[in-house]
């Protein structure tokens, strides 16, 4: 039996939405192990790499407007 798309919808989104806050936390951590020793930095919260992930998104590969 194939469930429809409409019952998938809700898992989808909330995959999506899972996923981008595990990325968020890979990079709070990757982050906080390398850069204050090898460059001097503070170490950053949850947040400001939710933060820099949306930044970067939009800077090295946010969606296209046109879809060209």
């Amino acid at each position: 039996m194939i469930p429809n798309a409409a019952g998938l919808a809700p898992l989808a989104i909330l995959l999506i939405v899972g996923l981008f806050f595990l990325i968020t936390l890979l990079l709070q951590w990757l982050w906080n192990i390398t850069m204050p020793d090898v460059f001097g930095l503070k170490s950053i919260t949850f947040w400001q790499a939710f933060r820099l992930l949306i930044i970067s998104g939009i800077l090295f590969g946010g969606p296209t407007i046109m879809g060209s």
